[in-house]
């Protein structure tokens, strides 16, 4: 059988032993074997640091994105071929879809932030300027640049596709490396996921490493510009915090671990209701997709106590209809774990939670399948227990595969304090359609949860469900569940990044940033820069334009006009009682108006919209027979990369006579690459 490879420093390296066999999870027969040996870990994470590093860097974040958009696309494409050695794993086809195009998609939603959200730059403005002195001349920025180390990431067996692609893809879009170590279990698909990446030569060398087998001293040669990023048990999780190397060089660590994640059925929510109907129906799919063998599954089913015997019966019911066995035949709803020895671990946390608690489905010992052997194939029952709330084990053992307990509780009060002895999850859910109870459970709970979700008949629909981590919100929780956070969108970029507070003059900042600050120096010239295409327009380029003066004839048909006739604009006497305006006032629309017809460069030319406006604030109230000013000065220039212009930012200041600002805000035009 053949020997996965892996793949470092820059070739594909096959271990010189026989390695450790890996099986079917349905039929039990050996698919591939698995070692590590002989790899070099330290020429491996200075390969990253050295080739992929570099290459990472030389590219702004919109380069990466589009990096990341075509990778996805090309696994796209080779969908199906994943999906059979998915099905190997014990996965069915629904399983493979969750893993595989869940895994397609972070990549997709990556590539949109980047594009979206980030600067096509290679530094991060994070925040505003802020003023260090009272001149003007002294001020600070923060900027977020990319660590110049290896993202290590030590993946659980569960999402052999997921876990590697929502890890890889805001390490990548930061501009740091990673380096690929999945569970052995599952790793041939793991390893076929990153074949299929290395074949495509989209990613520039160096940028992804991977190692099949152990982890051997990897950990030894990490250093403080590498990070960790570890999926699997607590007791793992806790063993390499504390790896020597990690707490002598505060290495960041960031781990996603146990969770008794909970889902609570509100009181109102009785048979017959939309909410009950779809907490049976979460509760049953969390307890069967992937067979349970999900970070994000239902462990504790917290259910009023006068409703615990209808929420028994109906999930009974529900689970009754699901068929267990090989992915491969037909009408098969539950595929079997991802391994014998997983088998045992979950039915010996079932020992622990049955001195608690009864079963209400479901053998833990003995399982119809169809089409394989229930004893060669790693396949269990599902099984839903019902356990005093009041005892701890439902609250500290975890059987990671289709397992879930109910409990019943109360009041809101007690089922707060219930959900606090987890320990702190990953994911809970409350499915009600009492707004009240939602808001007191919300807030009660969210100190011991990374997510929440609120279910109810409105949201029901759209909503992505209780055990789908989405990339654009952050994956991890307190205490037990790790205290890390993964994805959660920019976020997780920034995890990537160090965040440094850079001081001195705002000529000094711009240059550092690639933005124009207050107190840099404008440049005025002869072309107004609404002429300038993009390949002319620089950071700093500047027009003054004005005076004009506010008359009673323009506030007075500004408010006919659009219908404005706020009392402060019409109304004398009561606009004289105003303690901010003392009297009649031009409306902050005209100011911006105004400032617009000012600056604009009216003939067709480079600039080809304007977009938008932002952070609009108005600073002094401007009266009848004010005259305004406005500077309007080239802030930002993001040239969009597949397209033929590109977003300037400009920073517009009104001012009146006295030189005081009335109105500052930001103007977004979209403007050519290059002159027509």
């Amino acid at each position: 059988m053949a020997l996965l490879r892996s793949y470092v420093s820059g070739g594909w390296h096959t271990a010189d032993n026989d390695g450790v066999p890996l099986h079917d999870a349905s039929t039990g027969e050996e698919v591939a074997r698995v070692s590590s040996d002989g790899i070099d870990f330290a020429a491996a994470l200075e390969y990253g640091r050295r080739v992929g590093g570099p290459a990472l860097r030389e590219l702004t974040f919109h380069q990466r994105a589009a990096l990341l958009k075509a990778l996805a696309s090309h696994l796209r494409e080779h969908r199906e071929e994943l999906y059979a050695l998915s099905a190997r794993t014990g996965a069915t086809k629904g399983d493979s879809m969750v893993d595989i195009d869940g895994g397609i998609g972070v990549l997709f939603a990556y590539s949109s932030k980047g594009k979206r959200e980030l600067p096509n730059d290679t530094v991060y403005v994070d925040g505003n300027v802020e003023p260090l002195s009272k001149g003007g001349t002294f001020v600070a920025q923060h900027i977020a640049v990319p660590l110049r180390g290896v993202a290590v990431q030590i993946n659980a067996f569960n999402f052999p596709v997921w876990g590697p692609l929502e890890k890889f893809a805001p390490a990548f879009l930061a501009g740091v490396p990673s380096l690929i170590k999945p569970a052995s279990q599952t790793a041939y698909l793991t390893a076929r996921l990153v074949e299929i990446i290395i074949e495509s030569g989209i990613l520039p060398e160096g940028t992804l490493q991977f190692v099949a087998g152990s982890v051997g001293d990897l950990l030894d040669h990490v250093t403080a510009q590498d990070l960790v990023s570890f999926t699997g048990s607590a007791s793992t999780a806790q063993k390499l915090r504390a790896h020597p190397a990690i707490v002598r060089n505060s290495v960041r660590f960031n781990a996603e671990a146990d969770s008794l994640n909970l889902s609570i059925l509100g009181p109102d929510a009785k048979p017959g209701t939309t909410e009950f109907d779809l907490y049976v129906k979460q509760l049953t799919t969390e307890m069967t997709v992937k067979a349970g063998q999900k970070c994000t599954a239902i462990r504790r089913a917290f259910v009023p106590a006068d409703l615990l015997d209808d929420v028994a019966e109906a999930a009974s019911a529900r689970l009754a209809k699901t068929t267990v066995g090989n992915p491969a035949a037909e009408g098969v709803r539950m595929g079997a774990l991802a391994s014998l020895e997983q088998r045992e671990e979950v039915r010996r946390s079932l020992k622990a939670l049955l001195d608690v608690g009864t079963v209400v489905f479901g053998d833990p010992e003995q399982v119809e399948v169809v089409g394989a052997d229930a004893e060669r194939g790693a396949f269990i029952s599902p099984v839903l227990l019902k356990a005093d709330p009041e005892r701890s084990e439902p609250h500290e053992v975890e059987a990671f595969g289709p397992v879930s307990t109910l409990l019943p509780y109360t009041s809101t009060e007690q089922v707060i304090e219930l959900a606090a002895r987890g320990g702190g999850s990953l994911v809970g859910s409350v499915v009600s359609a009492d707004k009240e109870f939602v808001r007191e459970v919300v807030l009660g709970v969210a100190p011991y949860h990374g997510r929440l979700l609120v279910l109810d008949a409105e949201d029901a629909k759209e909503s992505t469900g209780h055990g789908s981590p989405m990339p654009q919100l952050v994956h991890g929780g307190p205490g037990r569940a790790g205290g890390g956070e993964e994805m959660g969108g920019v976020r997780g970029v920034l995890h990537h990044m160090q965040r440094t507070a850079v001081q001195g003059s705002p000529a000094a900042l711009s240059t550092v940033t690639g933005r124009w600050v207050a107190g840099a120096p404008r440049t005025e010239g002869d072309v107004h820069p609404f002429r300038k295409s993009l390949a002319e327009l620089k950071i700093g380029d500047s027009v003054v334009a004005g005076p004009r003066t506010v008359t009673q004839e323009d506030v007075d048909h500004f408010a006919e006009f659009t219908g404005d006739t706020f009392y402060a604009h019409t109304d004398p006497e009561a606009a004289a009682a105003n303690p901010l305006f003392g009297g009649i006032v031009a409306h902050g629309y005209l100011v911006v108006s105004f400032a617009a017809g000012l600056f604009v460069s009216p003939e067709p030319g480079p600039v080809l919209a304007n977009y938008g406006l932002e952070n609009l604030r108005f600073l002094t109230p401007v009266k009848v027979g004010d005259s305004l000013t406005v500077t309007l000065t080239a802030k930002q220039i993001t040239p969009r990369i597949d397209q033929e212009y590109g977003e300037v930012r400009w920073d517009a200041d009104v001012t009146n006579a006295d030189g005081d600002s009335v109105a500052k805000y930001d103007v977004l035009t979209l403007v050519a690459k290059e002159q027509s």
